[in-house]
């Protein structure tokens, strides 16, 4: 039965403040608003615009599943009122949502039913555009990457024809992601541009603004052009905080954080910027983006040398399906497992072609093939990052060629060839605010001229690397630093540091057996060289020389 008077009345005011508090992205006064007008048992329920709208602030709240029942309750109710555009708009939604939290079968089911929808309609309707979103992916996971940046250039001509913004920075941002994979990357990042003039305008709705962001900053990451992302991952943090209730993309948005923060040394606040990403995916059920955020976490906890718990997180990332490299070789390397990483770094070299994620791997590869006494390979390695980086064009890039080429002409002894490049490094990589990469840099340049006979110039800048590192409680780094000044506090190995940390926080043997993979055998040799190494009786002197002298 359908209501009458003064209760219609009240259920239209629902409505009504419904629209309104959507429209002020005030997600969760939008769904109560909308729910407690569906729910009446004088009403027929919502139509299909408020069903959409419904799908849409239950999505941004972060309730997949309500979502999904949402757009399934639209999706019938247009077909059975004959709309069949208004259907396509729904199975589009259906299908997006579903690829995104991993359901590709019920995707492409989805998609599926939407094209044999249109198979009547004239080939010019917008929804057609909508419906190429998902063929564009499909080009993309298929490997066919030629067909896949002619999709995005549809894409972006039915927009146009139409009107439709939404369309429009979503085609863009397809064909810009696709341009920088090909190797026009400064072309690509100028398409991404011109997609977020639709976001700056405020003339997108609210997924497709999300979206947007979060393909801009990646992009950006990926080529290590660190200003142009942090200047988007601020502009992305505001967006999010207008936004109390929003769910998806504060992920991402921590993300980005993060890596900002870890390029500038922040590093417990990068920790938990990760930490958060990674408890927002896994809730939302992403688990790939959970694991980049373990992963990202992982890097940093290497950095400061807490081994053991970088192992983990990289563990972790690899339960959610996502391969933590090259952070994986590096930690190898650094706990003396040299001939694995570099049997890793040749392996995921050779899996990866497009020169943007190539560049995300070569400078791992290069200090990994330095580390296995591999110079003609690391040679190789930097040479194809010098070229990537000249190609590019981004700053963070061009320092991480710097570096790596100074390192392999320092492993070929030539101080003439390493100073102007480490140098190089110092000044790219003190531009971007970047203190621990500025400190591995004049390592470098104090190697170089120490080479070339000026000692006290060496220590010089040896010893202020030693004072950043030891700043920013880079452990690992500040040690190689100290063994180079001469001064090492410890001469252990990587594992038997491990072994030292754990015992000086109180466990027993077995238990550093079982957090480590170790025969209870093995950890008894590690502490017997550990005593003979640092000149102690116990495992109390060893755990008190530890806390003195910084290594824990």
């Amino acid at each position: 039965m359908l209501a009458s008077g003064g209760h219609l009345m009240g259920i239209v005011d629902d409505l009504q403040r419904a629209r309104i508090a959507f429209e002020r992205r005030d997600w969760a006064a939008a769904y109560d608003r909308l729910t407690a007008a569906d729910g009446d048992p004088g009403t027929v329920g919502l139509g299909a615009d408020d069903l959409m709208t419904l799908a849409m602030a239950t999505f941004l709240l972060g309730d997949i599943d309500a979502c999904i029942r949402a757009l399934q309750r639209g999706y019938r109710l247009r077909i059975d009122n004959g709309e069949v555009l208004g259907a396509v708009r729904f199975a589009f939604w259906l299908a997006r949502v579903h690829n995104g939290r991993g359901e590709g079968a019920v995707g492409s089911g989805w998609a599926a039913r939407a094209e044999r929808l249109l198979a009547d309609y004239p080939a010019d309707v917008v929804e057609r555009g909508y419906l190429l979103i998902h063929d564009f992916f499909r080009c993309v996971d298929r490997g066919d990457f030629a067909a896949a940046i002619s999709t995005g250039d549809e894409i972006v001509s039915v927009a146009r024809r139409h009107g439709d913004p939404d369309l429009l920075a979503q085609g863009l941002v397809c064909k810009g992601r696709l341009m920088m994979y090909a190797g026009h990357v400064p072309e690509g990042l100028a398409t991404l541009d011109e997609a977020m003039v639709g976001v700056a305008a405020g003339e997108l709705s609210p997924v497709f603004a999300g979206t947007v962001y979060c393909a801009m900053i990646e992009a950006c990451q990926e080529v290590l052009d660190f200003a142009r992302a942090s200047a988007w991952t601020t502009a992305l943090t505001r967006w999010c905080d207008t936004q109390p209730d929003l769910v998806p993309f504060t992920g991402q948005c921590a993300v980005h954080r993060g890596q900002i923060l870890r390029l500038h040394a922040a590093y417990p606040e990068a920790l938990a910027e990760f930490e958060d990403a990674c408890q927002r995916y896994a809730a939302l059920g992403y688990d790939m983006a959970a694991g980049l955020a373990m992963s990202e976490r992982g890097d940093v906890l290497r950095i400061l040398g807490e081994y053991v718990a970088a192992e983990s997180a990289y563990d972790q990332a690899a339960s959610y399906g996502y391969e933590a490299q090259p952070g994986r070789a590096l930690l190898m390397m650094a706990r003396g497992r040299v001939s694995g990483a570099v049997a890793a770094v040749r392996r995921l070299l050779a899996e990866t072609g497009d020169p943007v994620h190539r560049s995300r791997l070569l400078a791992a590869a290069v200090e990994v093939l330095i580390a296995g006494d591999e110079p003609a390979e690391a040679e190789q390695a930097a040479g194809q990052l010098s070229t990537i980086a000249e190609e590019f064009g981004c700053a963070g890039l061009r320092a991480s060629a710097a570096y790596c080429s100074a390192l392999v002409a320092l492993a070929a002894e030539d101080a003439d060839r390493a100073l102007p490049q480490a140098r190089a490094a110092v000044q790219l990589w003190g531009e971007l605010r970047a203190p621990y990469e500025v400190a591995r840099a004049k390592v470098l340049v104090g190697r170089a001229v120490r080479l070339l006979g000026d000692d006290d110039s060496a220590t010089a800048e040896l010893t202020a690397a030693c004072r950043t590192f030891a700043e920013l409680g880079a452990v690992g780094a500040r040690q190689e630093a100290e063994k180079l000044i001469g001064r090492s506090t410890s001469g252990l190995t990587g594992r038997e540091l491990d072994v030292l940390r754990l015992v000086a926080v109180g466990n027993s043997n077995a238990e550093i057996a079982g957090l480590l993979v170790l025969s209870d055998k093995t950890v008894a040799r590690h502490l017997t060289n550990i005593f003979a190494k640092l000149d102690v009786p116990s495992r109390t002197a060893a755990a008190a020389y530890a806390r003195d002298h910084d290594l824990l």
